[in-house]
């Protein structure tokens, strides 16, 4: 497979874990992250808790401020902050950071500065383009911001990816393995691969698998069973409540394991169906899609979309909420709440 010019090569990658990075490399360094949402609040509240020096960065009248203040944080505004730091770490939204950057950021990146991100995309696409005496690396961590800080704060973490683009003083890698052992992400186990990697990876697992593919498949279940009369709120049940147990089978053993745990019938049935659910023609989709990620069409596509105003996003988030799957499983998530 040619990825824009280049031959993918598959290998297998070394893990690394806590006795592969040391928080020595970054002591002394005031890192400075950028956003407190999931992720920004997640990893800050981890390092800081690890003993680095964390500072954060935020828009003028941002509502996390309090937050971020009330957790013992010393809170400056973006531009502020990426003067203060050593490290600079983005975490606002994909489609904010290249004004941020240019606008706030861009400027304080003054020689021996790191610039770090948990995700390629500003980087990969080229609407970030630093200068060339910084280094610029990634942490990216495989799990949302809430389950990062859950299993840290439980005495493990979640697995991650490290990457480095450049590497002007020779310690990035050093650097990045230091941020996280951090948060944690060394004691479950981190890979190294390059920015292109994550980012195309990352894109088309969301669209063709876990947000995109998962979403379509259950709601295409839902309104088939619904259609031929079945109550909708037994369509709930089969189509979207029972999609957790199953994925927890498969986080905890493999297929093999959910295979071997569900009953023969549907272990049968699963075998025997799925594939014309999933045919070549998915597959000719998924590769299509793919492409897409790799090329930078998606890419150019959404940040067009995000500053013309998110009119069409607004538009598939609205008729989402609609669905009569939204409407029946608020009903249905309520009789389990705790009284």
């Amino acid at each position: 497979m040619e990825v824009l010019g280049m031959k993918a090569e598959s290998k297998q990658l070394k893990l690394m874990q806590d006795r592969d990075a040391d928080l020595k490399d970054v002591a002394g360094k005031t890192v400075a992250v950028i956003g407190y949402g999931a992720q920004g609040a997640a990893q800050a509240m981890c390092m800081k808790d690890s003993g680095l020096d964390v500072i954060v960065g935020l828009r003028k009248g941002s509502e996390s401020a309090k937050k971020a203040l009330d957790y013992g944080f010393k809170v400056f505004e973006v531009d502020e902050a990426a003067k203060k730091a050593d490290i600079i770490h983005l975490l606002m939204p994909d489609e904010v950071q290249s004004e941020v950057y240019e606008r706030q950021i861009k400027q304080h990146l003054s020689k021996g500065k790191t610039l770090s991100f948990s995700h390629g995309f500003n980087i990969c696409y080229g609407f970030i383009k630093p200068p060339a005496d910084i280094d610029v690396i990634m942490v990216a961590p495989k799990a949302p911001g809430t389950e990062e800080r859950k299993q840290f704060v439980a005495g493990f973490g979640v697995p991650a990816l490290i990457a480095i683009k450049q590497d002007k003083s020779g310690r990035a890698k050093r650097t990045a393995l230091a941020m996280a052992k951090a948060c944690g992400f060394t004691r479950a186990g981190v890979l190294e691969c390059t920015f292109e990697q994550e980012t195309y990876e990352d894109l088309f697992g969301e669209q063709a698998v876990l947000c995109g593919g998962l979403s379509e498949l259950i709601k295409t279940g839902f309104e088939v069973l619904v259609e031929a009369g079945y109550p909708p709120e037994m369509a709930y049940f089969e189509c979207l409540h029972e999609m957790k147990l199953i994925v927890d089978l498969v986080y905890e053993g493999g297929m093999s394991h959910m295979w071997h745990v569900v009953s023969n019938t549907a272990e049968y049935g699963g075998r025997t169906r799925g594939k014309a659910i999933i045919t070549p023609e998915t597959k000719k989709r998924m590769k299509e899609l793919l492409r897409d990620v790799e090329s930078g069409k998606f890419a150019t596509e959404w940040i067009a979309e995000y500053r013309g105003g998110l009119k069409n996003f607004k538009k598939l988030r609205g008729e989402q909420n609609a669905h009569e799957i939204e409407v029946v499983g608020k009903e249905i998530r309520a009789l389990f709440k705790k009284k």
